[in-house]
């Protein structure tokens, strides 16, 4: 219960003032959309550079951890794809984007907050080294499958710039680029410029929560209930399970173990329904897993808090 009041609730009620203020109207939709383009855009990726630039790169990028936590991953988009494609029986594209639903967690805005909260800035290492690949991996597995299944593009040629373009117009794969430039060159920042960039990285969280809490109210549920639990189902349990087990098998210290499981076990990200919204394929199971996984992960977080080391 303690766990519930300080680590979780918190970040819940940050997000749930967002929800209220749009439902509420205190809060326009058009305040939202800036809000979240300010985060998106500006202000986790300062975040995610400022993280980058001072990791210690040796220490942190544990191949051990990148490859419990991404088979995991991937792990949960084979079962989203699968699930929806045979038991579902979605349409190929639309089976592709549920499981890119079950791919993508929300590592940042859910994933820092509750790891933060839970452990301290201090245990956030192992965090920012799955972040640093997390889109990357998730757009190039997700846009490569979609285009092979699409086959469209002009062949193999096309669809690799596909992918290039996806991952490499992101805002936030831009700042964790810029980041590795300033860690592995050795140059330090002025002074001015790293203050500007700390009160950016201040504001990035708590304003990325409050606006989460508007765009989920956009996304309320509308029907494909089942298929919807299934994507929760496996985001909140499947993914972190297998992540636990390898990561026990891989010995992973506690910190990052803890990160692995704790990242995993996040619900899904905004990105799966920009993802499905990009290839108009199971944009409402994308939008209502998004809603009612976050939702669903207040108890699940708690139980897997209680029961990590």
């Amino acid at each position: 219960m303690q766990a519930l009041l300080d680590v979780i609730l918190p970040v819940f009620l940050v997000i749930g003032f967002g929800y209220v203020a749009v439902w509420t109207k205190l809060f326009s939709q058009a305040g939202v959309e800036g809000l979240m383009k300010f985060t998106q855009n500006f202000a986790i990726p300062c975040l995610l550079f400022d993280a980058i630039a001072s990791l210690d790169l040796s220490a942190t990028f544990d191949l051990k951890l990148l490859g419990s936590f991404y088979i995991g991953a991937t792990t949960g988009f084979l079962a989203g794809f699968l699930g929806a494609r045979y038991f579902f029986r979605r349409n190929l594209e639309d089976s592709i984007a549920i499981g890119f639903c079950c791919l993508f967690s929300n590592s940042l805005l859910l994933g820092l907050a509750i790891t933060e909260r839970a452990y301290g800035p201090d245990a956030l290492e192992a965090n920012f080294a799955i972040i640093a690949i997390h889109a990357p991996f998730c757009y190039g597995l997700g846009v490569t499958v979609m285009e092979i299944a699409r086959n469209r593009g002009g062949g193999i040629t096309g669809t690799i710039g596909k992918v290039f373009t996806a991952m490499f117009r992101n805002a936030l794969v831009i700042g964790i680029m810029l980041g590795f430039v300033v860690n592995l060159s050795g140059l330090p920042l002025p002074g001015a410029v790293q203050d500007a960039v700390d009160l950016i990285v201040r504001a990035a969280l708590p304003a990325a929560l409050f606006g989460l809490g508007g765009v989920l109210y956009r996304y309320r549920p509308e029907g494909d209930l089942r298929i919807i639990l299934y994507v929760c189902a496996v985001s909140l349990i499947l993914h972190p399970a297998v992540v636990w087990g390898l990561g026990r098998v891989n010995g992973l210290s506690t910190e990052a173990f803890r990160s692995a499981v704790l990242t995993a076990a996040m619900a899904p990200g905004i990105n799966t329904y920009l993802f499905a919204n990009m290839y108009g394929a199971a944009r409402r199971v994308a939008a209502s897993s998004v809603l009612i996984g976050t939702a669903s992960s207040i108890l699940t977080i708690w139980v897997w808090l209680a029961v990590l080391p």
